[in-house]
């Protein structure tokens, strides 16, 4: 009999240790249950240095809380001094740390536009957490048949957001095409974070060059500010410069 390994993410202890204990009463299931995201991701680590591996993670779709208006409290990568990792947030660090495994998002209430970030993160599923163990179970094995579980009176609406966020992204991805190649890299200086004198040290420029650079990008993008730039960035898939390398090279003389 192939068994298949659930991973439980949940920071609701009794919820989780229900649906484990409940999942657990199948021959053909192992299930495990992790308290935050950093637990889930070292479960995930532990497994794969053991030669093992989880098939299926059921995430809490508010893993850690969510910030007004739907985004991550804290990307996966970054982390914070609680340790949080909202789950949408965990569902794209676990795509791109380990593409085989599938996940399903466990949701209060149904809500298209979460579910299209959940969907857009990379999981394979949104199922309502009171739905049946019959239900979950048949989720459960089509996402291992690389099916897409959603509740039918979600579809239409998260395929409203679906093309919704795809038009945004492609005026976003235009906007940013307008700017030259030193404001594109000004533009990926400010995902990252850092602010006017670290991006003047990064670039070999001035503060006051900067400062000008920045100002042509708010402008280019049609927005007011730092952060509104940041978020149309990524939107427009535009990454953070790499801190870690040098990957910036030198200008040879102040612009």
């Amino acid at each position: 009999m192939v068994r298949i390994r659930v991973l439980v993410v949940d920071d609701h202890r009794i919820f989780a240790e229900s649906l484990a204990a409940a999942l657990a009463a199948e021959p053909d299931v192992d299930v495990s249950a992790a308290g935050s995201g950093p637990a889930a991701l070292r479960c995930l680590e532990r497994a794969a240095a053991e030669g093992r591996r989880f098939d299926v993670l059921l995430v809490d779709a508010d893993l850690g809380g969510m910030v007004p208006g739907g985004r991550p409290a804290v990307p996966v990568q970054e982390g914070n001094a609680d340790g949080l990792v909202d789950g949408i947030s965990l569902v794209a660090g676990v795509r791109s740390a380990q593409p085989g495994v599938r996940t399903v998002v466990l949701a209060e209430k149904d809500d298209p536009r979460r579910a299209a970030l959940a969907l857009g993160a990379g999981a394979s599923g949104w199922v309502a957490k009171d739905c049946s163990l019959s239900r979950l179970l048949t989720v459960i094995r089509g996402v291992l048949r690389d099916e897409t579980h959603l509740p039918p009176a979600l579809l239409t609406g998260v395929l409203r957001e679906l093309t919704a966020a795809r038009k945004h992204r492609t005026e976003s991805e235009r906007l940013v095409e307008s700017l030259t190649p030193r404001e594109r890299e000004v533009l990926r200086c400010m995902v990252a974070g850092l602010g006017r004198k670290a991006v003047a040290e990064r670039l070999f420029l001035s503060p006051h060059t900067v400062r000008t650079h920045m100002q042509n990008v708010l402008g280019k993008l049609g927005v007011h500010s730092t952060l509104a730039a940041v978020a149309l960035a990524r939107r427009a898939g535009v990454g953070p410069v790499d801190l870690a390398g040098d990957v910036v090279e030198r200008g040879g003389q102040l612009a």
